[in-house]
């Protein structure tokens, strides 16, 4: 993924000279059950979102990216940056913040927001399988009416005092590997007997 703050959005399928052909997400979802939805908002740094692709693939996790994004989703730009598992990502993409939720649907009691102007740890949230994680982007974090309109579901890593924040990115998996130790111990996530994890198996019981 090419860096490219200024570039114009095109929609996924759109060839350009340049780039080469932009990528389209899967049709259908890959995953059945996801273990978790990690949602993207205006992420700008394409090295931290192609982690997280990576992250989202090996733990079972759909990613949502809400544009504008600060970077080409390309097959070009992908090939260079040696994303090869981005074909086995479960992944889907929204215009703008108003089409995430009402295409997901938007459930607050569902979603978790993250940042750090929250005194609420991650560790003490009551996570459960199919929850959407919420990341605002590398600069600026999330909108302020969005923190302000859901106080209960914002939470926090926490950080050494003085300590200003984490590579997304790495808050990313802390999240997610938080989440699936919490499944584990529900019961709602499953390991193969080398310790792997099962991905796409089915919950025992889907939450509502």
């Amino acid at each position: 993924m090419a860096s490219n703050p200024n570039a114009p959005q095109h929609p996924a399928n759109a060839p350009t000279e340049s780039a080469g052909a932009f990528l389209s997400p899967p049709p259908e979802p890959i995953l059945r059950a996801p273990h978790f939805h990690v949602v993207l908002h205006k992420p700008e740094i394409p090295n931290n979102t192609g982690n997280i692709g990576r992250t989202c693939v090996a733990t079972g996790c759909r990613l949502h990216l809400i544009h504008p994004l600060g970077f080409e989703l390309s097959e070009k730009a992908c090939r260079r940056a040696g994303l090869d598992y981005w074909p086995r990502l479960d992944w889907t993409e929204h215009a703008d913040w108003n089409a995430y939720t009402t295409r997901a649907p938007f459930n607050p009691a569902r979603t978790w927001i993250l940042s750090t102007k929250s005194k609420n740890s991650v560790f003490d949230a009551p996570l459960r399988r199919g929850d959407h994680l919420l990341f605002g982007s590398e600069s600026r974090g999330l909108p302020p009416e969005i923190l302000a309109a859901h106080p209960d579901r914002v939470l926090t890593l926490p950080l050494a005092v003085g300590e200003r924040s984490l590579n997304l990115a790495t808050a990313v998996c802390a999240v997610v590997y938080e989440g699936l130790r919490q499944l584990r111990a529900s019961n709602d996530c499953r390991f193969s007997p080398d310790g792997r994890l099962i991905v796409d198996a089915e919950p025992h019981a889907q939450p509502t």
